[in-house]
C-alpha cells in the first residue's frame, strides 16, 4: 500500500474511534508534512485520500475540517436525547408517503398476480416500454402548454437511471456538463463514474444566469447543461417563464443539449417545463419515486425526437431498463386515477409540513417553496454546515450538509438541507424545534432536551 494511503488509514482510525472529532480543524497541510515527516506532495495525497473517503471537508481560506459522521437510523422513531451518531429522526432522507397510500396502490396490483397477467408481466421490456406504457407516460407529464409525444418517450428503472443515460449518450469521458452551484448530490456520483466534469454556473433568486452558462461555453465548451429549474434540490426555487425563455434562447444559439430533471415537478400546479421552448435540445427527466414510491418505480424520459434511437441505446448498454411489472402497475395507477389522487395528496402533506417549518424556524434563514418537500437553511454566520451536522446527529437528528450539494470543492456553504417529508409530523416538528434550539446556541455549547 502506498506511504499516503497508510497515513490515511490512521488518521481514517483516530476519526472512528473520535480522537478526531467532527468539526475538529486538521493542520495545514505542510505543517502537518513536518509533523510525519514526509513531503508536502505527500501530504497533499493524504488530505486529498481523507476527502475522496469522504472524512473530511477541505474550505477555501478556512482550512481542513472533519466531517460529521454518516448518521444512521430509522425515521418515524420518537425524538429522544440519543447517542451522538444515533439517528432517531432522518430528515435527509425524503420520500414522501400520503396517508392511506398502501390501501390505494394495493387494489391497482392485485389484477397483476393472475398468472396470466403476471407472466406477462414479467417478461423483459425495451427501453421504449409498451404503447400503453408510452400513453399513460405523456398523459401524467402533460402540462398546460406540452403534451410529449409518445413515440419521443422512453423508460428507466429509476429518474437517477434516467439522467445517466442521457448524459452517457450526450458526453464522452472528459467531457464538461455545465450545472448549477448548487446540485442533486447524485449528479456529481453519475458524472465522476461517466468520466465527465462538472462545470458549476452561477444563479440568482430568478434561476440560473444565462451569461454564466455562456461564459463557462466561452472557456472551453459545454457538452450538455444539466438543470432544475421546478423546485431545484436542494433550494426549492422555481425558474419563471422569462428567464426559461432567456436560457432557451441561449441553448438554441448555441446549441447545447439540456438535461431538464422535473422530478419534483408535481408538488406544484403545472407549469411548462423548458423543452416547450427549446424542444430540439432538452431531454425531460422524471418519475414515480416521489409522486408514488421508491419500492416501485419507474424513471421517464422525454427526448428529441432524432435523439431516442441514441439514448435508447445507453439505456440498455448502461442496463438502465424499467422492469416490465413496475411499467403495468404504473400504467394502471395512472389510468385508474390513482397517481392523480396520491399527488393531490401530497400536495396538501407538503403544504402542512411547511407550515410546521415556518412555525418552528421563525426567525431564521430557511429559503423554500410552500409546496415544497423540502429546505435550504442557511445557518447563523456562528455555525459551519458539519459542526451543525454533527450536533444535530448528537440529538438524534439527520440532516444533509450543504457541502454535499456544492459543485465547486472548497465553496461550502454553511447551510444545512432539511428533508421534511418521512419523518412523521410530530417527530418533524419536535427534531424542528430541537435543531432551533441547536442554532441558538454557539458551536461547541451544549444543548439541553
Amino acid at each position: 500500500m502506498s506511504d499516503y494511503r497508510r497515513i490515511a488509514d490512521r488518521i481514517a482510525d483516530d476519526i472512528a474511534t473520535g480522537r478526531l472529532r467532527p468539526g475538529q480543524r486538521l493542520p495545514p497541510q505542510r505543517a502537518f508534512a513536518r509533523r510525519r515527516g514526509v513531503a508536502p506532495s505527500t501530504a497533499g495525497r493524504v488530505y486529498g485520500e481523507l476527502v475522496r473517503r469522504g472524512l473530511v471537508v477541505g474550505e477555501v481560506g478556512r482550512g481542513t475540517f472533519v466531517r460529521a459522521a454518516p448518521a444512521l437510523g430509522r425515521a418515524g422513531q420518537t425524538l429522544t436525547e440519543a447517542a451522538p451518531g444515533a439517528a432517531n429522526v432522518n430528515l435527509e432522507l425524503n420520500y414522501p408517503s400520503a396517508p392511506g397510500q398502501p390501501e390505494l396502490l394495493a387494489p391497482v396490483l392485485a389484477p397483476l398476480l393472475r398468472p396470466d397477467v403476471l407472466a406477462e408481466a414479467l417478461l423483459p421490456a425495451a427501453a421504449t416500454g409498451t404503447a400503453a406504457a408510452r400513453e399513460a407516460a405523456a398523459a401524467l407529464l402533460t402540462t398546460p402548454g406540452w403534451r410529449p409525444a409518445p413515440e419521443r418517450l422512453l423508460f428507466t428503472g429509476n429518474a437517477r437511471q434516467a439522467i445517466a443515460a442521457v448524459l452517457a449518450s450526450l458526453v464522452r469521458p472528459g467531457g464538461r456538463v455545465g450545472v448549477e452551484q448548487l446540485t442533486y448530490p447524485l449528479v456529481k456520483e453519475i458524472a465522476a463514474r461517466l468520466g465527465i466534469t462538472l462545470v458549476p454556473l452561477a444563479g440568482d433568486a430568478a434561476g440560473l444566469l444565462p451569461e454564466a452558462v455562456a461564459a463557462a461555453h466561452r472557456t472551453a465548451p459545454l457538452s450538455a447543461l444539466y438543470v432544475q429549474p421546478t423546485l431545484h434540490n436542494p433550494t426549492s426555487l422555481t425558474t419563471g417563464r422569462p428567464r426559461l425563455l432567456h436560457l432557451a434562447q441561449l441553448v438554441h444559439d448555441l446549441d447545447l443539449p439540456v438535461v431538464e430533471d422535473r422530478i419534483w415537478s408535481f408538488l406544484r400546479e403545472p407549469g411548462d417545463p423548458l423543452a416547450v421552448h427549446a424542444p430540439a435540445l432538452t431531454h425531460v427527466v422524471d418519475g414515480l419515486s416521489k409522486r408514488v414510491a421508491p419500492g416501485l418505480t419507474v424513471g421517464f424520459l422525454v427526448v428529441p425526437s432524432h435523439r431516442v434511437a441514441a439514448v435508447a441505446g445507453a439505456v440498455r448498454s448502461g442496463g438502465w431498463s424499467a422492469g416490465r411489472f413496475a411499467l403495468e402497475a404504473a400504467v394502471r395507477w395512472a389510468g385508474e386515477g390513482t397517481v392523480a389522487r396520491l399527488v393531490k395528496a401530497k400536495r396538501a402533506d407538503a403544504a402542512r409540513r411547511q407550515r410546521i417549518l415556518a412555525e418552528e424556524l421563525a426567525g431564521f434563514t430557511v429559503r423554500s417553496d410552500p409546496g415544497a418537500y423540502f429546505a435550504w437553511w442557511e445557518l447563523p454566520a456562528r455555525w459551519r454546515a458539519d459542526t451543525f451536522t454533527a450536533a444535530a446527529a448528537a440529538h438524534g437528528i439527520a440532516v444533509t450538509p450543504g457541502p454535499d450539494f456544492a459543485v465547486a470543492p472548497g465553496h461550502t456553504p454553511d447551510a444545512v438541507r432539511l428533508g421534511l417529508a418521512s419523518a412523521p409530523e410530530p417527530d418533524l416538528r419536535r427534531a424542528l424545534r430541537t435543531l432551533a434550539r441547536v442554532a441558538a446556541r454557539r458551536a461547541g455549547e451544549r444543548t439541553g432536551p
